[in-house]
């Protein structure tokens, strides 16, 4: 088996499919550029894809990861040429290396999600600012959200790293968020915007990095076995 780490983006034209849809988008076009995929084992196999974190229906992805399980190997330049012809606008792979099948999974390594979130509002940037250091203040904030499934409680504040003003003006604040995204829960970034006061649903949401564990991130090829058209995004 051979293991290849894309890192891609999702922009605003397809930020309202769901996940399925999404994973549905990738093995036909995976199939149309004749990767050779591998398959799980079963009555009923599916192709090895796994995404680090599935994407909220409405947010667009700036630097999404995803794992993709190959039969036998094709090169990191071939791969990203082929699939890049076949993916749909607005949807495109930005870089891809190699990975050891011993490499623990992206879903266990992801930490952190960074958002970028863009909110209309007329309050001053310094009214902004003093709610954030309110709300970071807090060592608990109980929140919940309905749910097909019912009613979820959790603990909004454990799920929020940090929050950072990137400016204000003209009727609109954008922020940065970092939020939890691991087993023990992932914070919704329009959650947080209600808990700092805003009434409304964001303008906008771009998930811009995915944070992996510190202990995986030293698992990184060499240049020579990597392939990009841009550059990582800085922390």
């Amino acid at each position: 088996m051979y293991r290849l780490r894309v890192r891609f983006r999702r922009g605003a034209e397809l930020k309202f499919i769901s996940h399925l849809d999404l994973m549905r988008l990738w093995i036909r076009a995976l199939r149309r550029a004749r990767i050779p995929l591998a398959y799980s084992e079963g009555f009923s196999p599916h192709p090895r894809i796994s995404l680090a974190a599935p994407l909220s229906v409405g947010v667009t992805g700036e630097s999404e990861l995803m794992d993709i399980t190959l039969s036998h190997p094709v090169s990191p330049h071939f791969f990203m040429n082929a699939v890049n012809q076949q993916l749909p606008h607005d949807i495109e792979v930005l870089e891809v290396y190699p990975v050891s099948p011993s490499v623990p999974s992206l879903q266990s390594q992801v930490r952190f999600a960074v958002y970028r979130v863009e909110i209309a509002t007329s309050k001053p940037e310094e009214e902004i600012r003093a709610d954030i250091r309110r709300l970071l203040s807090l060592e608990h904030l109980p929140w919940h959200h309905e749910r097909d499934t019912g009613r979820r409680d959790y603990d909004l504040r454990a799920l929020i790293d940090d929050i950072r003003p990137e400016g204000c003006g003209g009727g609109i604040c954008i922020l940065e968020m970092r939020l939890r995204c691991d087993e023990s829960g992932s914070g919704r970034s329009e959650q947080v915007v209600y808990a700092l006061g805003f009434n409304e649903y964001p303008k906008s949401i771009q998930r811009t990095q995915l944070v992996l564990g510190a202990q995986h991130m030293r698992k990184v090829p060499d240049a020579g076995n990597r392939v990009s058209n841009k550059p990582f995004p800085r922390k």
